[in-house]
């Protein structure tokens, strides 16, 4: 296999990727983050994902946070970003802007990511990097999806978490129409 070295190249490989996305309109709902890092890792991760926006709620670094800036490799110029302090308050605006809210978390009747049908307006909520998502927070989500492990952890990263569950909503399963 040979590496693809030139801008032309990259491009049609990038166009033939964009074909297969769904139309679905993402964003990320960061409660309470504790770590600047994961959060510079997010902005990349919401680039690559085409994600509309993030949403910082609590304590969640934000830029200018120098580690933020250095995770993000610039990513953080690129994605909005909305500042929200209460979650609930964030929770609430985003259903009435018609975002359906899908926790990442080991919950009660949470769906495999892989078999979830995610809705076109679609807020993937990722809780805090030791607590995961609030019950206060957890209230206001209509879903919960998992990531099935096969080792011995029982988690990811939760910006990689936020990577694997957000490319499968926008090249998995067509847009659920609500």
């Amino acid at each position: 296999m040979k590496t693809i070295r030139s801008k032309t190249g990259v491009r049609r490989l990038m166009k033939k990727a964009s074909d297969r996305r769904n139309d679905i309109q993402l964003a990320f709902f960061l409660q309470d983050w504790d770590d600047a890092y994961n959060v510079g890792g997010m902005f990349r991760v919401a680039d690559a994902c085409g994600a509309k926006e993030l949403i910082l709620t609590g304590k969640t670094p934000a830029p200018p946070n120098p580690m933020v800036s250095v995770t993000s490799l610039g990513a953080h110029r690129k994605i909005s970003y909305r500042q929200i302090e209460r979650y609930d308050d964030a929770a609430k605006k985003l259903i009435a802007e018609g975002y359906t809210l899908v926790a990442v978390e080991i919950a009660e009747g949470a769906n495999d990511y892989m078999e979830f049908q995610y809705p076109e307006k679609t807020c993937l909520v990722l809780g805090n990097e030791g607590a995961g998502v609030y019950s206060t927070v957890m209230k206001h989500c209509t879903h919960a999806v998992y990531i099935p492990m096969a080792g011995k952890g029982r988690s990811l990263n939760v910006h990689v978490a936020a990577a694997v569950v957000g490319f499968q909503a926008i090249l998995g399963r067509p847009a659920l129409d609500e």
